[in-house]
């Protein structure tokens, strides 16, 4: 089951579509963080304004120096000992969509930590944006039977895992990184 969703969602990805699926935090709205127009897809479907930041995934730290011209040392640290999922914001982001980069250069990055979304990374071997599963100004949806239909409606495809799970997964913290290591939290 797992292997087929991965299939599934894969296939959406490289077609530039837009998936509804699990992650380590809440549902979330995914396309290729590289392809702009999935980019827009995304923007459009949740009516949000284009120069309101999104995050991606990565299943591993070490492919941070793909899409972020200078890490801080301090980074691998605060990935590595983060007990809940974390999203640490960097400068001078590369080689994403410009429409997934903040005005000012930077990008939210999450390592994810969750099955589902690894594999998915691993085999589409490229980031993607993730942000929750909701309209614009609409509350963040905390389960699956809590995302509107307008949003299920919208999507290319619903990955059909944890629909049922009624645990309560939170937003990520948000971590703003400097180039020299020093860092503020944006959303504890």
């Amino acid at each position: 089951m797992l292997r087929d969703e991965v299939n599934n969602a894969l296939a959406i990805l490289k077609n530039g579509g837009v998936i509804l699926y699990p992650t380590d935090t809440v549902w979330g709205l995914g396309c290729d963080a590289t392809n702009e127009l999935a980019v827009a897809k995304v923007n459009e479907l949740k009516g949000r304004s284009a120069d309101k930041s999104l995050i991606i995934l990565l299943d591993n730290e070490n492919k941070l120096q793909s899409y972020v011209t200078e890490i801080p040392e301090v980074a691998y640290e605060l990935i590595e000992y983060a007990e809940n999922p974390m999203t640490i914001v960097f400068s001078n982001a590369k080689n994403l969509a410009k429409n997934v980069i903040n005005n000012d250069g930077s990008i939210g990055i999450r390592v994810v930590k969750h099955e589902f979304c690894e594999q998915l990374l691993q085999r589409f071997r490229k980031p993607i944006v993730s942000t929750s599963a909701n309209l614009s100004g609409q509350p963040t949806p905390k389960f699956f039977d809590e995302i509107s239909e307008e949003v299920k409606s919208a999507v290319d495809y619903i990955v059909d895992l944890e629909q049922e799970d009624r645990t309560v997964k939170i937003p990520s913290t948000i971590i703003k990184l400097g180039p020299s290591g020093q860092f503020e939290f944006i959303r504890k």
